[in-house]
């Protein structure tokens, strides 16, 4: 299988530095690495070029985030299977074999993701998408090893190979194929949960995504925008509302938005008595853009496939800030 390692950039020299030769040691034999550069204006093409002459840099018109790039960039890019990385990611010795068996073996699985550990703390698993990720009743995101803001230790107990419902855009190997038949990413998002939407759309077509456990990569994260940033909060909230509109199955549409818009607003609240006003005006700027939005949004949701790979069994704000359940085994 043809294999293509894309790394995202823009004005990341700093990273590639770091991080870049650990791609390379480790993934050279079995892929051809690319570096598409989102028109960086630091000298992050010349390091390329001068110190790794291996790697192909494929350079876009503009800086359009992580969807855009990365639908501009393999536009031009041949191979069987892309590995969407983080410039911030630490890749291991023999992360790529389990992978690529899988996909060999199971020709339905449409994407795969791998175990994501702390770089900071390679005893824990990483916020992004940790040992794989789901969705609640109401479309919020939580992962196998990581509920809200608690981070599990790996204890070993993810090593498995697992269906999941989204993996994470840190580390995310897809079928070029799969990729191009749903036209990719939803540019509109940006940044941030776009991999969501990617996911829930192909599965609505039939296929699946899985996670591997036997392969381990480490992530920085926060490398772009930090967990304290306003913008990133504005993405979350407002990108996670556009993913229901577009993707929940008829019969819960409503209730899960209007049960959506109210936690929110739940949420603003929260972040107003924790003193940290810049998040509720993030928060409120969320749900303008998303009205913005909505009728652009609706109009997507009646192109795409019949909405019915929804899981419906648990809200994860009330385990998780109710009843206290913070581990992903102690879920219900």
């Amino acid at each position: 299988m043809k294999t293509a390692i894309v790394i995202l950039n823009w004005n990341g020299k700093k990273l590639l530095e770091q991080f870049l030769p650990s791609v390379v040691s480790f993934s050279s034999e079995e892929a051809i690495i690319y570096v598409a550069d989102n028109a960086s204006t630091d000298d992050s093409k010349h390091f390329i070029k001068e110190h790794f002459p291996t790697v192909k840099i494929v350079e876009n018109k503009q800086n359009g985030g992580y969807a855009k790039g990365y639908n501009d960039a393999l536009q031009h890019i041949d191979a069987d299977i892309y590995c969407l990385l983080n410039s911030d990611i630490e890749v291991t010795q023999n992360w790529l074999s389990p992978v690529l068996d899988v996909f060999k073996r199971e020709e339905n699985t449409a994407i795969i993701q791998p175990k994501l550990l702390d770089f900071k703390d390679k005893t824990k698993f990483e916020y992004a998408g940790a040992g794989g990720g789901f969705l609640d009743l109401y479309g919020y995101p939580y992962c196998r090893g990581r509920v809200f803001n608690d981070l599990e230790i790996d204890r070993g107990h993810f090593n498995d190979t697992t269906d999941i419902f989204w993996a994470s855009g840190a580390c995310l190997f897809i079928r070029s194929k799969v990729y191009h038949q749903i036209a990719g990413f939803d540019e509109d998002y940006f940044a941030h949960q776009e991999e969501i939407d990617l996911c829930w759309r192909i599965q609505n077509n039939g296929f699946d995504i899985k996670y591997v456990g036997t392969s381990t990569v480490y992530h920085v994260g926060g490398a772009t925008l930090q967990e304290t940033n306003p913008q990133k909060t504005f993405l979350n909230f407002r990108n996670s509302l556009l993913n229901v509109v577009k993707n929940v199955p008829k019969k819960w549409f409503l209730f899960v938005v209007f049960s959506r818009l109210l936690l929110d607003g739940i949420a603003g609240i929260k972040f107003l008595l924790e003193f940290r006003p810049v998040h509720t005006f993030a928060i409120l700027k969320a749900h303008i853009s998303f009205y913005k939005n909505l009728n652009r949004f609706l109009k997507k949701r009646k192109k795409l496939s019949k909405k019915e790979n929804y899981n419906l069994h648990t809200s994860i704000v009330w385990q998780y800030f109710v009843l206290g359940r913070s581990k992903f085994e102690k879920l219900k």
